[in-house]
């Protein structure tokens, strides 16, 4: 699929082209930040930035050049709270989703390292600002460095944002998954961990706190089950916290969990479990990431 350069289309015939609705009293904005960038912003204040096209900061292995996740995330207040490129994981994204394990035809790929597949993005679906939320919605695919024409696995994602109410913005995030062709099967990293699916990196930071239903974990742990998880700790810009919730209509609810004091949330989907994606039959999850 050719990709129109949105610096080549006018204001009103880009979101014509996207299917996209402004609100004249919507508090959020949609621009493009340089050349592989989507910038959603509130009442002038930034909230996230999609990635689009593949970033290639210098100085990271080539092999971890990637795209399609969110970084930048801001709170409310403005502090920055996810991480991109960390030394001590350059894999890790901010906002990402991906599995270690994807076996096709009887071999194995790491969307999670990015070895042998990774994502690109297809096209944009909608972006809407209206007066209760913000709205985007695109398609991306997985593909083998093998063949990087043909994706393996579609998905349709959408992002909502929503204005903030008492100090606290939520974002849900729906994805569907679903395979071109049969035989493709996604697990987490079977070393016992489990770990891979719906991801958080945070930005460094102090005073570290990592709670979820059961109260304060003091430990790190893999695959004990919560319905949600949070970390919050003093950022660079100040104090934040952010949590993810499952979604009960999940397969698999509640998931087990890779909780890291380092920096680290993921809901583990299918954990040490092995799923076939059918052709046909989109894969649903669905989370709430809260910001405050």
């Amino acid at each position: 699929m050719k990709r129109i350069p949105l610096a080549a289309i006018g204001y009103f015939a880009l979101h014509a082209l996207l299917g996209s609705r402004i609100c004249a009293q919507s508090p959020f904005v949609f621009r493009e930040v340089g050349p592989a960038s989507l910038e959603l912003s509130e009442r002038g204040k930034p909230v996230y930035v999609y990635h689009h096209g593949e970033l290639k900061p210098e100085g990271v292995p080539l092999d971890r050049h990637r795209c399609c996740y969110i970084h930048p995330l801001y709170s409310p207040q403005g502090v920055i709270v996810t991480d991109d490129f960390p030394k001590d994981h350059y894999h890790h994204r901010g906002v990402f989703w991906a599995w270690p394990v994807v076996e096709i035809e009887g071999r194995r790929y790491d969307l999670w390292l990015i070895r042998g597949i990774r994502h690109r993005f297809l096209r944009y679906l909608a972006q809407e600002a209206l007066a209760d939320r913000a709205r985007l919605e695109f398609e991306t695919g997985w593909f083998l460095d093998a063949d990087p024409v043909n994706p393996v696995v579609r998905e349709h994602v959408e992002v909502l944002a929503f204005p903030v109410r008492a100090g606290q913005r939520e974002l849900q995030f729906t994805l569907e998954l679903t395979a071109t062709r049969p035989g493709i099967r996604i697990s987490g990293q079977p070393d016992g961990k489990g770990y891979g699916g719906f991801n958080v990196r945070f930005a460094p930071r102090s005073q570290t706190v990592i709670v979820t239903d059961r109260g304060r974990e003091a430990q790190d742990s893999d695959l004990v089950p919560h319905p949600w998880a949070e970390l919050s700790g003093q950022f660079q810009g100040g104090p934040a916290t952010l949590r993810i919730t499952i979604d009960p209509r999940n397969p698999g609810y509640p998931n087990g969990w890779c909780l890291r004091h380092y920096g680290f949330l993921g809901v583990n989907y299918p954990g040490l479990n092995v799923l076939e994606l059918e052709p046909g039959k989109p894969l649903s999850l669905r989370f709430t990431v809260s910001v405050r």
